[in-house]
C-alpha cells in the first residue's frame, strides 16, 4: 500500500513515460477487434483503467501523485486547453436541426443532475450522518466531482476537484461510484434500446421525428475531415495554448480583485484563480464557436481535447489510493439515490412534453456518460444517429463547468445544513 518513505520511481521523465505507455496500451487494447479484448472492454470502461492503472502504482508505492508535478501541469496547461478545443466545435446550427425536444431532454438529464445531488445527499446524509465525511474531508467537495462527470465530462470533473479542493483520496471514492452507477444505467438504457416503442407507448410519444432524423443525418454520416499537416497541427496548439494564456492573463487580475474587495466570496470559490480559469476558458471556446475557428475541428481539435484530457486523467489517477475506494460504502447509496433523480426528472419531462425515448437516453447519457458513451447510446437505436449523441455530449461539455459549479454550491448548502 502507499506509504509516506519516497516512492520507487522519483523521475518525472520516467513517471511521464510511464503514463504515456499505459495510455497508450489503453487505447489500443480498447481499439482492437481481437475477441478477447471486445468482451474486456465491455465490462470494463476504458477510462476506468486510465485511472485504476496509475493509481494501482501509486498504491504500491511504485510513483507518487504527491511528489509529481505532472498533476499541476496538466490541470493548469493541459485541462483548459482540453476545455476550449472540446467546445470550439459546437454547431449550434446542427443542434437547431434535432428539434426542440431533444434539447429539452438534454438539459432535463442536466438539471436532473444538478437536483438530484443535493436531494440524495439529504437523504442519505439524513439517515446515516457518517456519510457526511471521507476520511477528514467534507464530502460534499467529491460528490461535486461527480456532478461534473455526469454533466459535462472528465474535463469538468477535474475542473471541480481543483476548484473545491477535494482530497484524492476522496476523489478515489468518487471515481468508483461514478463508474459503476453510471454505467449500470447505461447498460439499462443499452438494453431498452431494442425495444424503444415500449417505452414510447408509455411515454405518450410519437418517434417519427427520429425517422425523419434519420434520413436527413444519413448522408452527413461520413462526415467531412481534413489530413492533418504540420501547418493545421501548429494553428490548432496555437489556439489551444493562446487562450489558455489568455485565459490564465486574465484569472490572474479577476480573482486577486475579489479577494481584496470581496473576501467573502471566498465560500463560492469567486476568489479562486482556477475557478476563473476554467470559467474563462469555456466562455473562449464557446466564444470560437461562432468563429471560423469551428473549422479547426476537421483537423482534429477535438482529437487533441481528448489526448489533453486523458493524460490529466492518468494523473489524477496516480494521486489515488485504491485502499480508499472502500472506507465509505454508503457512498453508493448517494450515487444510486442520486441517478434515480435524475431519470426520474427526465421521465417526466419526457411525459409532459411526449418526447421520444431516444432524447430520454440520449439525453440522459449525454450528461451522465458525455462523448465517450453518448454516441453509443444513439448508435444502438440506429447507426445513424451517432452524431446526436455527439452533439449534445459537447454540449454538455458547454453546460458542465457552469451546471456542475452551481450544483457543488447547492450540495455545500445541503452538507453545511445537515453537520450543522
Amino acid at each position: 500500500m502507499n506509504e509516506s518513505s519516497a516512492p520507487l520511481i522519483t523521475n518525472e521523465a520516467v513517471v511521464l513515460g510511464i503514463l504515456l505507455v499505459i495510455l497508450a496500451i489503453v487505447f489500443q487494447t480498447s481499439a482492437s477487434t481481437n475477441r478477447y479484448w471486445l468482451r474486456f472492454y465491455k465490462v470494463v470502461p476504458s477510462v476506468l483503467l486510465c485511472y485504476f492503472l496509475p493509481a494501482l502504482l501509486n498504491t504500491f508505492n511504485i510513483i507518487s501523485g504527491e511528489t509529481s508535478q505532472l498533476y499541476f501541469v496538466a490541470s493548469r496547461f493541459f485541462l483548459p486547453a482540453s476545455l476550449i478545443l472540446l467546445t470550439l466545435s459546437i454547431d449550434f446550427k446542427s443542434l437547431r436541426m434535432l428539434g426542440s425536444k431533444a434539447v429539452i431532454m438534454f438539459f432535463a438529464g442536466t438539471v436532473g443532475v444538478m437536483l438530484g445531488g443535493p436531494l440524495a445527499l439529504f437523504l442519505v446524509g439524513s439517515v446515516f450522518p457518517d456519510v457526511l465525511y471521507t476520511g477528514t474531508d467534507e464530502v460534499w467537495k467529491g460528490l461535486s466531482t461527480i456532478s461534473g462527470s455526469w454533466i459535462g465530462g472528465g474535463a469538468n470533473q477535474a475542473a471541480m476537484l481543483e476548484v473545491f479542493g477535494a482530497s484524492k483520496e476522496a476523489f478515489g471514492q468518487m471515481i468508483a461510484v461514478d463508474v459503476l452507477v453510471a454505467n449500470v444505467w447505461m447498460g439499462f438504457l443499452l438494453y431498452w434500446s431494442q425495444k424503444p416503442e415500449k417505452i414510447d407507448k408509455l411515454l405518450g410519444a410519437d418517434s417519427r421525428p427520429i425517422r425523419e432524423l434519420e434520413e436527413r443525418l444519413e448522408g452527413l454520416q461520413a462526415g467531412k475531415r481534413m489530413i492533418p499537416t504540420a501547418t493545421s497541427t501548429m494553428i490548432v496548439l496555437g489556439v489551444a495554448f493562446g487562450f489558455t494564456g489568455f485565459s490564465h492573463f486574465f484569472a490572474d487580475i479577476i480573482a486577486p480583485y475579489f479577494a481584496e474587495n470581496y473576501p467573502a466570496l471566498d465560500a463560492y470559490s469567486i476568489t479562486s484563480g482556477f475557478f476563473w480559469l476554467v470559467i474563462i476558458a469555456t466562455t473562449a471556446g464557446l466564444a470560437l464557436s461562432f468563429t471560423k475557428a469551428r473549422e479547426l475541428e476537421s483537423y482534429g481539435a477535438s482529437r487533441f481535447g481528448t489526448v489533453f484530457l486523458y493524460f490529466l486523467v492518468a494523473t489524477i489517477g496516480m494521486s489515488m489510493d485504491l485502499a480508499a475506494v472502500l472506507d465509505n460504502p454508503k457512498l453508493f447509496l448517494v450515487g444510486a439515490f442520486w441517478i434515480m433523480f435524475h431519470i426520474l426528472i427526465m421521465l417526466v419531462v419526457a411525459r409532459i412534453i411526449r418526447a421520444p425515448f431516444f432524447y430520454v437516453a440520449v439525453g440522459s447519457q449525454a450528461n451522465i456518460g458525455g462523448a465517450a458513451s453518448a454516441p453509443i447510446v444513439a448508435v444502438a437505436f440506429n447507426k445513424y444517429l451517432a452524431p446526436v449523441g455527439v452533439l449534445l455530449a459537447v454540449l454538455g461539455y458547454a453546460v458542465g463547468t457552469y451546471g456542475a459549479y452551481l450544483c457543488g454550491l447547492m450540495l455545500q448548502a445541503v452538507w453545511n445544513m445537515l453537520a450543522g
